[in-house]
Order: structure tokens, then C-alpha cells, then sequence
């Protein structure tokens, strides 16, 4: 979220819990991407604030619940008022439970495994319209296409993010796995270690798939605790979701510290990945 807006932000979110008997008297930022993740205090309340035209929020509950109700591990809505999008001054702002992390912070690679596992077996249960995971393939290709987004990638890094992302999206399509409904994002930093054991966050991401292309997002360890698997699938999985997140790099609006850093060191790990082996 730009610089400008993060006051502004706090002010909604703090704004609408008052209006709900929540008291807000301060708020400590504890994520900042494209949405805003806050501690409200003393309620001790999570809040997501992003700007309304992002209009995902309502999905995201509305997912959150129904996995909830099925016993999935991910993160709970706040219980003490009505679930649903809250907008004031140009944001939306959902309310969620805040769970004090616990330590280690780090989930071992078997409990993530499991608790991946269990997200699985109840998102299949669940028919919502989701976008399909070549979608997202295909926004990181618009990106790499369009130099006027991405004016400081080289014409052979341009080449070689391209070619990577078209040749592995059809190889993965061609495989023709078992698809369903899948997180989209399940990487650490969207998965919480409470008392309750990991539980994931951040289903805005969704979208269906073999579920190698979740695992893609975990540790390498995780994959080797999954059920199933099949590993030249999820390998090829790796280097086409490097390839996303590295494309995501070089955007010019990205935000993220150190991101051109980790975007010359992501392409240099894809030349290494398809030098290794034949795609």
C-alpha cells in the first residue's frame, strides 16, 4: 500500500471497530503488501484494509466460513461481530480473529504437510467460481510482455521469463492431473503457527489446479510429507511459480523491500533449474 494511504487506512479500520463496540485505540501494523494487516488494541482484534476496488473481500469471508464449517484449518473471522466487508473512506476492512503466534514460529514440514492436506480435502468439497491457476499464469505473461510495466527487466531475462512461463504452462496442463479448488498462495508467510497448529490465511488467491501448484509455494520438505504426489509434476510447479514471483519483481509498482535484489537472484535460480534437468 503506497505511503499515503497507510494513514489513512489505520484511521478506517480503527474508525469501523469503534462503530462496532470494539475499542481501537491504537493499531500496530503488522503486514503491508497489497492490503494492509493490522492489530487493533486494546480489542485485540486482526483487520485487513485494502482499497475497495481490490473487491475480493466478500469472497474471502465467505470462503473462510465454509472451510471453517468443515473443520479446515484457516484462520477464523472475528466472532464478536457480523462477517462481513465494512467500507469507510475507500477501503474495505474485515475483521478476524488474532491468534498469538507461538514458538517456534516455524511449522515443522510434516505438521504443514498435514494441515495442506486437510485444506485440500474440504476445499473439495466446496463448487465455487474460482479462476483457473493458468489465469494467473497468464496475468504474469501480460506483465512480462508489457515494457512499459516492466521497463528495467533485459531483453534476455524478458526472453527467458517468457519462454519459462509458456512452456510450463502447457507441459502442466498437457500432464492432465487431477484438478481442484486450491489456496493459490500457501506459502509460510500465509500460514500461522497457533496453539491450534498451522492454519492458513489469505484466500484471495484461490483458484483450482493440481495441488502440486500449492505445494510449489511450500518448502521443498513439505512435498515430501504430501500424499500422493507426483514430483515431476510439482517440479515443474516450482519453476513455473519462480517464474511468476520473480515476473511480479520486476513490475514497476511492486513494492516489496529487496524486490529487484530477489528478482536478479530468482532468474539466475530458473537459468540453474532448467540447466539441471530437460523440461
Amino acid at each position: 500500500m503506497q505511503a499515503s494511504e497507510v494513514a489513512r487506512a489505520v484511521a478506517a479500520a480503527r474508525s469501523i471497530a469503534s462503530s462496532l463496540a470494539l475499542t481501537a485505540d491504537d493499531a500496530i501494523v503488522l503486514h503491508d503488501s497489497n492490503k494492509l494487516t493490522l492489530r487493533l488494541l486494546p480489542c485485540d482484534v486482526l483487520a485487513r484494509v485494502a482499497p475497495v476496488a481490490h473487491q475480493v473481500a466478500q469472497f474471502e469471508i465467505e470462503l473462510a466460513q465454509r472451510l471453517a464449517e468443515s473443520g479446515c484449518p484457516v484462520a477464523a473471522l472475528e466472532p464478536r461481530v457480523e462477517p462481513r466487508v465494512h467500507e469507510r473512506d475507500g477501503f474495505e476492512v474485515t475483521l478476524w480473529t488474532y491468534y498469538e503466534p507461538v514458538t517456534p514460529q516455524e511449522v515443522s514440514p510434516a505438521g504443514y504437510a498435514d494441515a495442506l492436506e486437510r485444506l485440500h480435502a474440504g476445499m473439495r468439497k466446496l463448487d465455487v467460481p474460482t479462476p483457473h491457476f493458468t489465469d494467473r499464469v497468464e496475468q504474469a505473461q501480460r506483465l512480462v510482455a508489457n515494457r512499459d510495466r516492466t521497463p528495467a527487466l533485459a531483453d534476455a531475462d524478458r526472453e527467458l521469463l517468457g519462454d519459462t512461463l509458456r512452456s510450463l504452462r502447457r507441459a502442466i496442463v498437457e500432464r492432465g492431473g487431477a484438478e481442484q479448488l486450491l489456496h493459490g498462495e500457501p506459502h509460510p508467510g500465509n500460514v500461522l503457527a497457533t496453539r491450534n497448529g498451522p492454519l492458513f490465511i489469505d484466500l484471495e488467491t484461490c483458484c483450482r489446479g493440481p495441488v502440486e501448484f500449492d505445494l510449489a509455494h511450500a518448502p521443498e520438505e513439505v512435498g515430501e510429507h504430501y500424499p500422493g504426489v507426483d514430483q515431476e509434476l510439482l517440479r515443474q510447479c516450482r519453476i513455473l511459480v519462480l517464474a511468476m514471483i520473480t515476473t511480479w519483481r520486476w513490475d514497476r509498482d511492486d513494492q516489496l523491500p529487496n524486490g529487484r535484489q530477489l528478482g536478479m537472484e530468482w532468474l539466475s535460480q530458473i537459468r540453474a533449474a532448467l540447466d539441471s534437468e530437460e523440461l
